[in-house]
């Protein structure tokens, strides 16, 4: 597993694994599904206009774009605060890749940016990806009960944080 960042060379893979409905599922409706090569065309030209505001990498799997994740820092008083964001293609889901790449880019977004603490605010049924933010040393802060509506389903999250005195930089 490699992070990298994005090339217009990765649309094709990108679309491939992200026009998924299990991936979209746990997913922003700003994630489209049916995901089509110009949505991967846009994001990745989105994900380069931002590189100096944001950190957002490709998760390259034997050499193809296989997920994506990124810290995106938030403004106003919530300016010293990154938002964890993340997907992985389903074939890889269960082998750790996403916890290596969330520890990763974790590390990477505190050195980079001026922020005390990376938030992920995951769905609650989505088991996969609390683990692996626990397994990154993430605190449950909250049950966020019915706090999002996915596909006309009303669904709690789950507040998450990582300070930078917990990652040791």
């Amino acid at each position: 597993m490699e992070l990298r960042p994005w090339r217009l060379s990765d649309a094709e893979s990108l679309a491939r694994y992200a026009n998924d409905p299990d991936v979209s599922a746990n997913l922003r409706d700003a994630f489209p599904y049916p995901y089509a090569l110009s949505d991967a065309e846009a994001y990745i030209r989105d994900c380069a206009a931002k590189e100096e505001t944001q950190l957002c990498r490709a998760i390259v799997i034997d050499g193809a774009a296989a997920g994506s994740v990124g810290v995106f820092p938030k403004t106003d008083i919530c300016r010293r605060t990154g938002e964890l964001g993340d997907w992985l293609a389903k074939p890889f889901w269960g082998r750790g890749i996403m916890t290596a790449a969330v520890a990763e880019i974790c590390r990477e977004a505190f050195r980079r940016f001026d922020i005390v603490r990376i938030e992920a605010n995951i769905f609650a049924r989505n088991i996969g990806s609390r683990r692996v933010v626990e397994k990154n040393g993430f605190t449950l802060e909250g049950v966020l009960r019915k706090s999002v509506c996915k596909r006309g389903e009303i669904l709690d999250s789950c507040m998450y944080s990582l300070l930078r005195e917990e990652v040791g930089l």
